[in-house]
Order: structure tokens, then C-alpha cells, then sequence
């Protein structure tokens, strides 16, 4: 289902890489950009682009739009290799509601429906979904705001088009980008978004963004680019409420015991849920079990509930979250820093991992065992 977001966990979604694979994107400025999302000469991208132009032309784009547009826009290596290196597929559920509901994710969001409530309850009222399901969404999303992306969204969709793996559907992306432009809504060079052309505080693509962004607050634009998140968390809602959603009814909750209905077990030994209608709502802003999971899970915990009551097995490696929380700082303790502590074997646990072994002579893996875990005791 490819509906306003590519693939499961967000991609990149999250903002917690966090949804996944890719780092989040927080400069504000093409300067702060990695170099490989920066434009680099490419004649075969140049050939495609002119040829594009003429059948973006017969669709009603104007050349002025197309020049504003594709001024000094290019071809960006890292977006292709970023399309092609989605690990976050891998992530069990118990790493994946590590990041998108952590204690940090749960703080921030509180302190975010605190300073939004009113307009927060305003759509609740208008639309009927829960205030904390739509702070959710935005805080997997681009973490409250505070990842947004900063790649350019013509250069992005433009060379993912051009790549070809998923060309039409980049292609009729690119065209709804140059729309929203020719239709005032954001300047070319203001027109900023995820590696994958994702924009505003929750991460529309563009088409997603021409059937369902609203204007909000009234001033004739539907700016989900702004520092105020109205009109995107608006926009949100209105996506849920016409895909379905239904007032006054949970994403569903975590069931310990005998359950009525289906019961969803995502991971293996672990928690299981009973899910509602609103849950496959939330699987239509994005296709996984586990990001509507951690949408209804980081709500309930924004609104004051608690943790999983059941807990996750060890892992294949036999460690349970506690052994990895522990294998971590202990690690970062003798020299060999994971850059946190969150039970989450990521790049930085690895390569420290992989230094730590390589210091004692033993097999780099970058594996981690409770025979290490002892060792580190």
C-alpha cells in the first residue's frame, strides 16, 4: 500500500535514526547537508530532466514554475543510496517502540501537547481524532517539529524519479512538487522535506499534500513547512478523518490475558494487542503494524499511561533490553562509546563493539553475547 508514505517504518521517518536507517536531517541550511545530498554533475539526471520538462509542460506546468523550480536543483547520490539501504525492516518491535516511544519522545510530547492543547482540542472537535494520536504521529514523525529535513524536494524526487526503481511514482511526486509550487503555497527554495521527499512537521508526500492539506489557521496558504505546526497537524487529522477514522474509538491496547476479537502478536514471545478500526486507520498514514503500534502506544503515554506491562524475550543473541542497556554502558565506560544507552544495537553500539574486540584480540564481529556482557562485568 503505497499511500502518503513509502515503506513500514517511517522512512526515515521516524526521526529516530529514528524510524530507522536513516540519521535525521537537522540543520536548517543546504550548508549543513551531508555531501552526498548535495547536487553533484550528472549528465544522464541533466538528459532526464529536460525531457521531463517537456511532459511536465503538457501537464500544466509553466516554464517559470519549472526554472524556479529546478534552479539549482541536481542529481543526489545519497538520496539513491539511501532508497536502497532501508534497514530499518530489520528492527525488531521491542527496538522499534525503544525509539518511537522513548523517554525522551514521551517528554517532549508532553511538553508539545501542553503548548499546543488548544489547537490540539480544536481539531479533536473538528475532526474527531484524538489530540494525542495527532501529537503522536507528529512526534514519530520529525520528532516534534525539530526534523523536518532539509533536503531540497525537487532535487529528491527528481533523482529517485530519474533512478527508475520507483520512477512513475517519484515522477507523479515531482509533479504534484511543482503544483503546490505554481500554486503559491512555498517558494522552490523554500520547498524542503525528507531524503525521500517527505515535508513539513508530519511528513506529507506531495500528492498526499494536494488531496488532503488544509489551511488551519487561515491565511491562505497550507503551510506545513512553518514553524507553526497548525496547518500540518490539521492536515493530519483531516488525512485520518477521510481515510476513516471514527470518533471516540482507541487505536486498541495491550491485552495480557484471554481477549475477544483478534489479537495482534507483532514479535514473537512478546506483547500482544487487540486492535480497533482507528488501528488500520493509522496503517494508511504509514503501512506497519509496528508504526501504528507506536503511534497508539506513544499517545497513551503522552496522555499519562504507563509502559508495556508484558515483556520481550531475549534476543537471538540471548540478551534481553536490560543485558543491552548494560553491555552499552559498560562499553562507553572503558573507552568505547555507543553514543547512548537505549538497549538498541545500532551503527555506534557495533562499532563499538567491533573496537572493543578488535582491543582484546578477539574476532571483530561487532556481535554482541553474554559471554561479552560477563566480560564487561
Amino acid at each position: 500500500m503505497l499511500t502518503r508514505r513509502m515503506f513500514g517504518l517511517g522512512v526515515m521517518a521516524l526521526g529516530v535514526s529514528a524510524c530507522g536507517a536513516t540519521p535525521p536531517i537537522t540543520p536548517r541550511s543546504q550548508g549543513g547537508l551531508p555531501a552526498d545530498l548535495r547536487p553533484v554533475p550528472n549528465a544522464s539526471y541533466d538528459a532526464w530532466v529536460s525531457a521531463f520538462r517537456s511532459r511536465a509542460t503538457r501537464q500544466g506546468i509553466s516554464e517559470q514554475t519549472l526554472n524556479a523550480a529546478f534552479r539549482g536543483a541536481g542529481y543526489l547520490p545519497g538520496v539513491v543510496r539511501r532508497d536502497r539501504n532501508q534497514t530499518e525492516f530489520s528492527r525488531s518491535l521491542e527496538d522499534y517502540l525503544s525509539i518511537a516511544a522513548s523517554d525522551e519522545r514521551i517528554a517532549k510530547g508532553r511538553a508539545a501537547f501542553s503548548r499546543h492543547r488548544s489547537t490540539l482540542n480544536a481539531l479533536e472537535a473538528r475532526y474527531g481524532v484524538d489530540a494525542e494520536i495527532i501529537t503522536a504521529i507528529w512526534g514519530l514523525e520529525s520528532f516534534y517539529g525539530e526534523r523536518r529535513g532539509d533536503v531540497p524536494v525537487i532535487s529528491a524526487t527528481s533523482t529517485l524519479a530519474f533512478d527508475g526503481r520507483r520512477g512513475a511514482f517519484f515522477e507523479r511526486q515531482l509533479i504534484a512538487a511543482l503544483r503546490i509550487i505554481q500554486n503559491g503555497d512555498i517558494p522552490a527554495s523554500q520547498m524542503t522535506g525528507s531524503w525521500a521527499g517527505a515535508m513539513g512537521h508530519t511528513q506529507f508526500i506531495p500528492t498526499s499534500y494536494q488531496e488532503f492539506a488544509v489551511d488551519f489557521t487561515g491565511d491562505g496558504r497550507r503551510d506545513i513547512w512553518s514553524e507553526d505546526p497548525s496547518d500540518a497537524l490539521a492536515s493530519t487529522a483531516a488525512y485520518l478523518q477521510r481515510n476513516g477514522w471514527v470518533r471516540g474509538v482507541r487505536w486498541g491496547q495491550e491485552v495480557t490475558g484471554a481477549a475477544s476479537g483478534a489479537v495482534l502478536q507483532p514479535q514473537a514471545g512478546g506483547p500482544r494487542f487487540q486492535t480497533t478500526r482507528n488501528f488500520r486507520v493509522i496503517k494508511r498514514y504509514n503501512n506497519s503494524d509496528a508504526y501504528a503500534i507506536g503511534v497508539g502506544h506513544l499517545a497513551d503515554r503522552i496522555s499519562g499511561g504507563g509502559p508495556l506491562r508484558a515483556s520481550f524475550p531475549p534476543d537471538a543473541n540471548g540478551l534481553t533490553k536490560e543485558d543491552r542497556i548494560i553491555l552499552q554502558e559498560r562499553l562507553t565506560a572503558r573507552g568505547f562509546d555507543t553514543q547512548g544507552a537505549d538497549g538498541v544495537i545500532g551503527a555506534n553500539t557495533t562499532a563499538a563493539i567491533e573496537a572493543y574486540q578488535a582491543s582484546r584480540g578477539s574476532p571483530v564481529t561487532g556481535t554482541p553475547s553474554p559471554a561479552m556482557l560477563q566480560a564487561l562485568r
